[in-house]
């Protein structure tokens, strides 16, 4: 058998209790099945000791969030690396001894897309290395104030592909929150990029997070139907977990013609958008980005649209979004 195959599990014997079963991972009931080494619910459930840990080691993390898409291909990672970029160039208002002092916001960003990790590109520092210490791994610098850790800095080459089942991943995912050394400074904001769905990555991170206090979630999405569909099933996917969610992101909505100044709907909300969708779940939309050819190329080189195109539109609505979530946040 080649080795790049994928081994399908066999099929479950008729009493099995399914992984969400309370006899889950009873001797009994598991007994002789052929998918133990492969099934969760084989697996006794016991309370994790790391999930203390992960809570000790973000302690002097300030806010906690994470970007999620129900859908691949919403610009979920762009937009992960848009609001680090914006929220590290503002500016808070700290006191000390004498007088107020306005300090820079210290953002650091956990790439947990384990088998797509573009973001080392986007922020144009792929290929770097993350070096080892006893404290654990020290985070790729992109700016003074804005931090990297992706799995994308861990793998052999940037062609390798990881073909992982879902107990490595976990551990991986675990690793990263309990080994990563986010600097002796304050950190105010972590941003964690997460894969599209709600999957394991999604259902170990809520759980690995749960005693460091996740603020919430922020939802990518575009107009169309075919992405609100899969967004609802994100909705109720924070909802079952009990984790806030902050805002959706409506992203690639609407081209201006750089040239004539034509508004066209590449991606037709024929529901209404996101826009609708907040209206009927009583959510807040947080902004609405427009398509623009200019991310694309900013992300592609790994540049600082923020600096280069600070009178863009896109620029401007993403400021608007970072200050809004700054200010939901600060209360």
């Amino acid at each position: 058998m080649s080795n790049n195959k994928i081994e399908l599990p066999a099929p479950a014997p008729e009493h099995c209790p399914g992984t969400e079963s309370t006899e889950a991972g009873n001797a009994a009931a598991c007994e002789g099945c052929p998918n133990q080494k492969i099934c969760s619910s084989a697996t006794p459930k016991g309370p994790d000791p790391d999930v203390a840990v992960i809570a000790e080691k973000l302690q002097n993390v300030k806010r906690k969030i994470l970007v999620l898409s129900g859908k691949g291909g919403v610009g979920k990672s762009t937009v992960t690396s848009m609001l680090a970029r914006g929220l590290a160039s503002l500016t808070k208002s700290t006191q000390n001894e004498d007088n107020d002092v306005n300090e820079e916001v210290n953002v650091g960003v956990l790439d947990i897309d384990l088998c797509g990790p573009s973001l080392p590109r986007i922020f144009g520092v792929e290929g770097e290395q993350v070096h080892q210490s006893g404290s654990g791994w020290s985070p790729v610098y992109v700016e003074d104030n804005l931090s990297l850790m992706s799995a994308g800095f861990l793998l052999p080459s940037l062609d390798s592909a990881v073909i992982w089942r879902g107990p490595k991943k976990n551990g991986l995912i675990k690793q990263l929150l309990r080994d990563v050394d986010w600097g002796e400074g304050d950190l105010d904001y972590l941003i964690v990029d997460t894969p599209p769905g709600t999957g394991d990555e999604h259902l170990s991170i809520t759980q690995y997070m749960r005693d460091a206090k996740l603020d919430g979630a922020i939802i990518v999405t575009t107009p169309q139907e075919i992405a609100l569909l899969d967004v609802r099933k994100q909705i109720s996917f924070c909802r079952k977990v009990d984790l806030p969610i902050l805002g959706i992101i409506e992203n690639m909505s609407g081209f201006v013609c750089p040239s004539c100044k034509f508004e066209s709907n590449i991606l037709p909300s024929s529901t209404g958008g996101a826009e609708k969708l907040c209206q009927d779940t009583g959510l807040r939309l947080l902004g609405k980005i427009p398509l623009d050819p200019t991310i694309g190329q900013f992300c592609d080189e790994g540049k600082n649209i923020f600096r280069e195109k600070e009178d863009s539109v896109v620029v401007k609505e993403y400021l608007s979004i970072v200050k809004t979530i700054f200010c939901q946040l600060s209360v």
